[in-house]
């Protein structure tokens, strides 16, 4: 059976686990939501798959001007909105032809569809913020209805 996982991360805040790395692996595209905090992190990710990165709010030291606020990702005739705080979408994704859209921020996992369109927040996968999971998600493009799965991270 065919696949295309797409890893979504975000929120790592300069701290890259070893186990969300584990958890890439085979990944074949991997989106970061923002606050990445090192560009260490990201170099790690693009040994796993390509990674396509948006700015957060706390990306602030100068490396991060090369990160974009918003991205569009195409994979497998998906269209893909990328964001760092979903309070700041300024566009209507049904009617620019988003299938899906990905943020960060809040450090709380979750997914839902409204108007055809699936946003998901992966969650931090960074330093435990208050008694947030830590984790991350997964995307199988290729099957549908898409069923995001989220992996919670050990905080070690």
């Amino acid at each position: 059976m065919k696949l295309f996982l797409l890893g979504i991360i975000s929120d790592t805040h300069g701290l890259l686990r070893r186990e969300a790395l584990s958890a890439l692996k085979g990944c074949q595209a991997i989106i970061h939501a923002g606050d990445v905090g090192s560009p260490a992190i990201l170099d790690q990710l693009k040994a796993v798959a390509p990674v396509f990165a948006v700015r957060g709010n706390v990306d602030t030291e100068p490396w991060t001007s090369s990160l974009p606020l918003t991205a569009v990702v195409e994979l497998q005739n998906v269209s893909i909105y990328v964001l760092h705080n979903l309070g700041q979408l300024d566009l209507n994704p049904k009617t620019a032809g988003f299938h899906i859209v990905v943020s960060g921020h809040t450090h709380k996992p979750e997914f839902h569809r409204h108007d055809g369109v699936l946003y998901i927040n992966p969650g931090s996968a960074g330093p435990r913020r208050f008694s947030l999971p830590i984790s991350l998600a997964i995307l199988d493009l290729l099957k549908t209805p898409w069923q995001v799965e989220f992996l919670s991270l050990s905080a070690t």
